[in-house]
């Protein structure tokens, strides 16, 4: 069993204890009394310290109340170097009362010069959303906001499922800016896919469409790994992410893509750091 199906075995038991009704009570002043994040800080990080005084290591960026809840803007910024000796190796996504609340996993490198991560997410009620930093030497920090949007995981896709399907598995990859040697440059990886999370009923047949959503992204740059990240469909129809990466010369940037159903993608840009 692989990292993320175990956090998300995590995660749906969490969910099922906290229960819906508990999920329409989360304090806003309290983010430590929801207990669905209980369980799964439990599950997943034992009795390990989590600093939440950690405005020094990484914050969260998110809307106090979204405009669209199924197109929430999410940015990570993170304030540590990343050397080969001290680095953040994975940050955490959470959205303590999404149907599935551990909505990805970003696992970093030195390669990446900085583990910072935007992108879009659901937001199925009002809930705290957390942003965990794990170092490689295995120190935990958290923050931490709360966000008023509901509805965004059940909410009906932008486009029809003929024109998304027809469209599934195209991708843009840019990079942002001037490149210069040995510093971060920000690369943006958009992925034109459904993402349906199953919880939205067609309403002409009464039926439930069936789950079909990006799982695993995968980013090298000259053939080392730069970013990956296991994620679920509690991230946006037509996934997006910008995260950076250090270049250090003429070198590919590749990005693959694994889908719920084994369907992979790939796309590449070809980066001159020289020029």
């Amino acid at each position: 069993m692989n990292t993320l199906t175990s956090l998300l075995l995590a995660g749906a038991l969490a969910a099922s204890l906290g229960g819906p009704a508990h999920a329409q009570r989360s304090d806003p002043e309290n983010p430590d009394a929801n207990a669905t994040w209980q369980q799964l800080r439990t599950t997943m990080f034992q009795a390990r310290t989590i600093d939440t005084a950690a405005d020094t290591i990484i914050s969260l960026e998110a809307p106090e109340r979204a405009q669209d809840a199924a197109i929430v803007p999410i940015s990570i910024r993170t304030h540590v170097e990343q050397r080969p000796e001290r680095f953040i190796e994975r940050v955490y996504l959470m959205i303590d009362n999404n149907p599935s609340p551990v909505g990805a996993i970003f696992h970093f490198t030195p390669a990446s010069g900085r583990a910072d991560i935007e992108t879009r997410v659901r937001v199925d009620a009002y809930t705290h959303v957390r942003a965990i930093a794990e170092m490689n030497t295995g120190e935990l920090y958290m923050t931490t906001r709360f966000v008023k949007a509901s509805g965004g995981c059940s909410a009906p896709p932008g486009k029809d499922m003929t024109a998304a399907m027809a469209s599934l598995g195209k991708m843009r990859f840019r990079v942002e800016g001037e490149v210069e040697p040995g510093k971060p440059a920000l690369a943006q990886l958009m992925i034109s896919h459904p993402n349906n999370s199953g919880l939205v009923m067609d309403q002409l047949t009464r039926m439930y469409t069936p789950a079909h959503f990006v799982r695993r992204i995968q980013v090298s740059y000259a053939g080392q790994p730069v970013l990956s990240a296991d994620v679920d469909f509690s991230i946006s129809e037509n996934p997006n992410f910008r995260f950076y990466f250090v270049p250090t010369g003429e070198g590919e940037l590749k990005a693959e893509v694994i889908d719920t159903n084994a369907l992979r993608f790939e796309t590449a840009v070809e980066v001159d750091a020289g020029s």
